[in-house]
């Protein structure tokens, strides 16, 4: 069965509205992916938690959200700043999730958000009213990440393509059909999720572009932003030969199937289908 609830991993550095050189700059924040996120939340009136966890800078994050959001109207806003572990246990942080209508975390260090929140009551509720409600689940570059079951902790981008190079762990476990990366253009991390859905070959790789994101609901999901989503499916792979070889070693992956997809875009997550939005229409057809 379907979630309810709704999730927007978002490939960093998505238009705030304040930052004047940002490499994909909108020209209005109301056509923006924050924007989206407010109006799945149920508008400017809804109640935002952002959780600045990831970040190295979280009073400083926190305050740009804040700002960001403040931008588009909304006022119910929280910086839910969790350092620690037993911060996800503070009662009135757990009291807040449980009236929320939307998390947002930031970026910075995946590892930080399933150290601090994984496996406590904080997630525990995030998982339960993500899975029964209408609830909105979003996050930025390594909030994004987070998202799924198998996490991508780290890894280096480089040309070869060397077994051990990705560093994969558990995650927050609202999408377990996906691995989500992140600046997966600009950084060039081709190679780090080739590997991960080699490990996994189950699971659909999602790359997402900077000020990029998708929509997941109903068990598909829309592409949101500026940038391009690439889809990595390594199930029908005719050589994998991942399991056999020990790290440091060169692979190689052989009928790697990719998607390349663009704002307006939409992908069946269960029956892996693609439906493309002709000439950047938006596409309303659900029948797929």
């Amino acid at each position: 069965m379907n979630a309810k609830g709704i999730l927007i991993p978002i490939g960093g550095n998505e238009d705030k509205g304040v930052e004047e050189t940002e490499i994909h700059h909108l020209e209005f924040i109301e056509e923006g992916i924050l924007s989206r996120v407010v109006r799945e939340s149920g508008g400017v009136n809804a109640e935002i938690l952002i959780i600045p966890t990831a970040s190295s800078i979280p009073e400083e994050v926190g305050e740009n959200y804040l700002q960001a959001f403040g931008k588009l109207g909304c006022t119910n806003l929280f910086v839910m700043d969790i350092r620690e572990r037993e911060d996800s246990e503070r009662q009135d942080f757990i009291d807040r999730m449980r009236t929320a209508n939307c998390v947002m975390f930031s970026g910075g260090n995946q590892s930080n958000i399933t150290h601090n929140i994984g496996g406590t009551q904080l997630h525990e509720i995030m998982l339960d009213r993500y899975q029964k409600e209408t609830f909105v689940i979003a996050g930025t570059s390594a909030g994004a990440m987070c998202m799924s079951r198998e996490m991508i902790a780290g890894g280096s981008s480089q040309e070869s393509f060397i077994k051990g190079a990705v560093k994969m762990t558990k995650g927050m476990s609202f999408i377990p059909d996906l691995i989500i990366d992140s600046h997966f253009i600009r950084r060039g991390r081709f190679g780090r999720m080739a590997e991960a859905v080699a490990k996994f070959p189950k699971l659909i790789g999602v790359g997402l572009a900077e000020d990029t994101g998708v929509i997941i609901k109903n068990g598909k999901f829309e592409v949101l932003g500026s940038g391009m989503v690439i889809l990595f499916n390594a199930k029908r792979a005719r050589h994998n030969n991942h399991a056999l070889l020990e790290e440091g070693t060169s692979m190689s992956l052989v009928n790697l199937k990719t998607h390349i997809l663009a704002s307006g875009d939409r992908f069946n997550i269960k029956k892996k289908k693609v439906r493309v939005s002709p000439l950047a229409l938006p596409v309303t057809s659900e029948q797929f």
